[in-house]
């Protein structure tokens, strides 16, 4: 386990590690959903990446130069069980119904938990239920607030030739990352608010500890 005091989020580095000649696609492989929800894409594999895990891009043809990206850190609870704890799920299907339309790139991350892991995950969701609140949770685990470096986001995105993107997010932190780690960020397209009585609380909390631009319904502006 990673210890910190802070609770701060590791701060990337900058560099080359981006453009290693190493780090490529190894397969591409067509895919669509059997109703038809999905416009045809591809599914790409890659090798050489940083962590060695194995993180999925799924293209979309689009017509614009510079394509909608979403970076989406893998979340079991709520994009395959439909968990309301979190906005994981709704974020996700949001992003491919409009990939669907419109075209662009889903880069999904191995990074379960904010990088801690689905068993730690459950851990922290322990936690939670008596009291804490996410971040706080991670920090009584002896872990960072968040634990997601981008650094495999961005050599994706080169192994795919896009070297600029519009990214779809609410998270400053991916757009700070990317752009230290060579990606040119031309546009920041808000997710939607998916906000119910289970993750109301989690939901304040990104905002108010975690920096997310979010604004729950019902606030003023």
């Amino acid at each position: 386990m990673l210890s910190t005091s802070s609770g701060k989020t590791p701060q990337p580095s900058t560099g080359s590690l981006t453009t290693e000649a190493a780090i490529r696609t190894r397969v591409e492989v067509p895919v669509q959903t059997t109703d038809g929800s999905w416009r045809a894409a591809e599914m790409i594999s890659f090798t050489g990446l940083a962590d060695g895990r194995e993180h999925i891009a799924v293209v979309f043809p689009a017509e614009s130069p510079v394509p909608l990206v979403r970076v989406h850190s893998e979340c079991l609870t709520g994009d395959v069980f439909g968990s309301a704890r979190c906005d994981c799920g709704p974020q996700l299907a949001e992003g491919v119904d409009q990939f669907a339309e419109e075209g662009g790139i889903l880069l999904y991350l191995r990074q379960e938990g904010r990088g801690i892991g689905l068993y730690n995950k459950l851990d922290a969701y322990r936690l939670q239920d008596q009291g804490l609140d996410t971040f706080a949770a991670n920090r009584e685990l002896n872990f960072s607030d968040d634990m997601r470096d981008y650094l495999v986001a961005a050599q994706m995105l080169n192994a795919l030739d896009v070297p600029r993107i519009r990214l779809r997010t609410n998270n400053p932190d991916k757009v700070r990352q990317l752009e230290n780690y060579g990606i040119a960020v031309d546009e920041v397209v808000p997710t939607g608010i998916h906000q119910n009585a289970r993750n109301e609380n989690y939901l304040r909390v990104k905002a108010e500890v975690g920096g997310h631009t979010i604004r729950l319904l019902g606030e003023a502006i």
